[in-house]
């Protein structure tokens, strides 16, 4: 009888870390997953800046030539001014596309990760499975008084 208690311990313990060992694989699987998912977004944001910088790129050069040939005819700087702020615009979708912005941007996330964190949390904290489930029942609650007084 003692035999049989000793075996099924040990048949629960190696399941036990079967189990465990195939949640950590599955976990693991979908960290994976959701920074490939993280890093192929990323990579389709970096081409959209890209492809917006040559479009924009193209209208800033056509407006420069548009506003120096209206200078050269009227002699108004007025008609010059328009490209201060397009340059800029221009410089910074460059940084963006081509540059360190990205890196940048990266490092200030990091540093408001570390330094700031309060920042980021979630209001009233991370919820848990009986928050959840609180809400889940007043929800339903909320279904049942209202089909209840025709609302």
């Amino acid at each position: 009888m003692g035999n049989v208690n000793k075996t099924m311990t040990e048949v629960t313990r190696k399941n036990q870390e079967f189990m465990l060992e195939t949640q950590r694989v599955q976990l693991e699987r979908q960290i994976h997953m959701q920074n490939e998912m993280r890093e192929k977004m990323m990579s389709m944001q970096i081409a959209r800046s890209r492809e917006l910088l040559y479009w924009f790129g193209s209208f800033y050069i056509v407006a420069a030539i548009g506003m120096m040939t209206g200078f050269r005819r009227t002699r108004k700087p007025g008609t010059l001014v328009p490209l201060l702020p397009l340059s800029f615009i221009l410089a910074y979708q460059a940084d963006l596309a081509y540059g360190s912005k990205l890196n940048r941007i990266k490092m200030e996330a990091e540093n408001i990760l570390m330094f700031e964190r309060d920042l980021v949390s979630m209001p009233m904290g991370v919820p848990t499975p009986s928050t959840i489930d609180e809400a889940r029942e007043r929800q339903e609650e909320n279904k049942r008084l209202n089909k209840r007084f025709g609302l």
